[in-house]
């Protein structure tokens, strides 16, 4: 992961906003990012969607990209595509374990180049919000936005091993402090109580800093 002179700059170029819905009568709230990236539609729809240059930014995935395929992430998520609409928008499931949510990605082509919203709606699970809030899904994407300006910046693969540290970096925990509070002004700007959405973003910033073996958890 090449260092960043300015993460908390960095963390600063997604705008972020959480938003209260509902899905099938059931209510559920939505984390929103948006980035806009130096590149036209059709390379960071490529980006975004090609199994083999998916894994230079993000994580290696294997299945059928195509809707009605199922897709496997190593490590991470699977889930179903269902909606693509080449280069504009695509709509997937993001399943984990017994755990469903879904996300969306929307391009639009702007005049600094594209921009990429990706929105994670996921189904109200008070203690886990009341714990983590909206940083808990928001960070890990905010890592891996910064990881894809890196690679669209460059054309090069970024280390995965690198990537997998770099929240303990100093660095690191100048961009995911940065991001989490973020995300807990979106939360605060959506209704949520401000002093339980701050410590909520704190709980978050531990969860990604603090390495397994220092972690209380462990």
């Amino acid at each position: 992961m090449p260092l960043l002179t300015d993460p908390a700059a960095v963390a600063g170029l997604v705008v972020r906003e959480v938003r209260t819905g509902s899905r099938d009568g059931a209510p559920t709230r939505i984390a929103i990012a948006r980035r806009t990236y130096g590149t036209d539609q059709a390379d960071l729809w490529d980006a975004l969607t090609n199994a083999e240059r998916i894994p230079r930014w993000f994580l290696p995935v294997s299945g059928e990209l195509k809707v009605g395929g199922r897709f496997q992430t190593e490590g991470n998520a699977g889930g179903v595509v269902e909606e693509c609409d080449a280069p504009e928008r695509f709509a997937i499931t993001w399943e984990m374990g017994p755990q469903l949510s879904w996300v969306t990605i929307t391009l639009t082509a702007n005049d600094e180049g594209t921009q990429l919203e990706l929105a994670h709606e996921a189904p109200v699970a008070p203690e886990f919000w009341d714990q983590y809030g909206p940083g808990a899904v928001g960070v890990g994407w905010d890592l891996g936005l910064m990881a894809l300006g890196l690679h669209l910046a460059t054309g090069d693969a970024v280390d995965s091993t690198e990537g997998m540290t770099f929240p303990t970096t100093p660095e690191g925990l100048v961009f995911v402090e940065t991001a989490a509070r973020g995300w807990a002004d979106a939360a605060v700007a959506d209704g949520d109580e401000p002093g339980a959405a701050h410590a909520a973003a704190q709980r978050t910033i531990t969860f990604y800093t603090v390495e397994p073996e220092d972690s209380p958890q462990s």
